[in-house]
């Protein structure tokens, strides 16, 4: 990440600053790492270690299918709809590891009544439907339809959402999410060949500054539970703040695509990396130039890692009977490639309109038990030819 500032702040670090009043206001410092990676310090009205009361924790997570089979796997998540109410009882975890978890959400309120904050883990959300505004002590951050929208650890914030269709890809992550180090100088700048830039890159606008004293509900997820805290004060009494830390929205229509003479391998697709995974964009192109080139992708045998694919729009050559929504697991140890008569069908072929969002894992995903309700028993044998099955469209709506 980049500097970045909003509101009043004081010349130097961990010095005098004070109210209209004469009190001082509260600093804090918000660290990653121990005192070792990004950080950003906060200055509030109120000390944000005034709790009113805590409440007793209450389990929330996902359990793991027990001795699942190793088998290539697709979840027929596309016609889900609503997944819960509230923001956080419609988090599905569907696929999680101890270094990620990915979920779909889908929730019938569009406000949150209280704030969330996890402790233990930061957040991609990928909006595939719909929009809204993000609210947190940082200020306001406006989303749109084709966002990632990435939420380091600790930060407290609430969701507002638009009228209309809303779907949402949830990551988590254990480690920090961040751009690709094979991207980023000595200084953390994006060099030339990266596939996007800080100017794509889109911090909070709008400070908001709540005075407000009261019972403020932040539900604080950690270790398999949420354990609800009230506090005196609302979270949104930042006066200013500043650093590295920060929550922001990177558009995957601001990716660009690397492309090449003959096929490009996944890792050019890459847009965010984290303690053994990484998350790629796969977004329209053109494809290999090459007189004789397959545009197909080749087979592939996954050795170190287990495949993701979530599929947001377009047509994807390669796979049959997938819709727009559902997910793909190509896990380590077994080869993929492409469906019969999808290499054929794609030599001549241009370019690519297709949208896909990419989770590749260093360790085992494991299936959840909410992912059961929608297993398609079927999809080991897809790349049988006595097993075939028409071409298929991801339809946009």
């Amino acid at each position: 990440m980049y500097y970045y500032r909003l509101g009043n702040i004081p010349p130097k670090r961990h010095t005098q600053f004070r109210q209209p009043d004469g009190s001082l206001y509260k600093e804090e410092l918000v660290s990653s790492e121990g005192f070792h990676g990004i950080y950003s310090n906060l200055y509030h009205i109120h000390a944000p270690t005034r709790i009113a009361a805590v409440d007793t924790p209450v389990k929330y997570g996902a359990e793991t299918v027990p001795d699942y089979a190793l088998r290539q796997t697709h979840l027929q998540t596309s016609q889900v709809t609503t997944t819960g109410t509230d923001y956080l009882s419609a988090r599905k975890v569907l696929l999680q590891n101890a270094d990620c978890r990915i979920a779909i959400c889908s929730p019938t309120e569009r406000a949150m009544t209280y704030f969330y904050k996890n402790a233990e883990g930061d957040e991609v959300l990928f909006v595939h439907d719909g929009g809204g505004t993000l609210i947190s002590p940082f200020g306001k951050l406006n989303f749109r339809k084709g966002d990632y929208v990435v939420i380091p650890r600790t930060v407290i914030y609430k969701l507002e959402f638009d009228a209309g269709p809303l779907r949402l890809l949830i990551i988590e992550s254990a480690s920090p999410v961040e751009t690709g180090k094979r991207y980023r100088n000595a200084l953390g700048q994006l060099l030339e060949h990266s596939p996007y830039c800080e100017r794509d890159i889109r911090p909070p606008h709008e400070l908001v500054t709540d005075t407000s004293r009261g019972k403020f509900l932040v539900k604080i997820k950690k270790q398999g539970h949420l354990h609800p805290y009230w506090y005196e004060h609302s979270p949104l009494d930042l006066i200013g703040w500043d650093g590295f830390l920060w929550p922001y929205a990177f558009s995957i229509h601001d990716f660009e695509p690397v492309t090449g003479r003959i096929h490009q391998p996944p890792p050019v697709h890459q847009t965010f990396q984290a303690h053994n995974f990484v998350i790629c964009s796969f977004v329209p192109r053109l494809f290999d130039y090459h007189p004789l080139a397959i545009p197909a992708p080749y087979n592939h045998s996954n050795i170190d890692s287990d495949e993701v694919l979530y599929y947001a729009e377009g047509n994807f050559m390669s796979r049959r009977g997938i819709e727009r929504g559902s997910f793909t697991l190509h896990p380590g140890g077994l080869p993929h490639g492409p469906h019969p008569g999808t290499v054929e069908k794609s030599i001549g072929a241009k370019e690519t309109h297709e949208l896909a969002v990419m989770i590749d894992t260093f360790r085992p995903l494991h299936l959840t038990t909410d992912s059961l309700a929608f297993l398609d028993a079927n999809y080991p044998f897809s790349w049988t030819d006595g097993g075939r099955e028409p071409f298929h469209e991801i339809n946009t709506p």
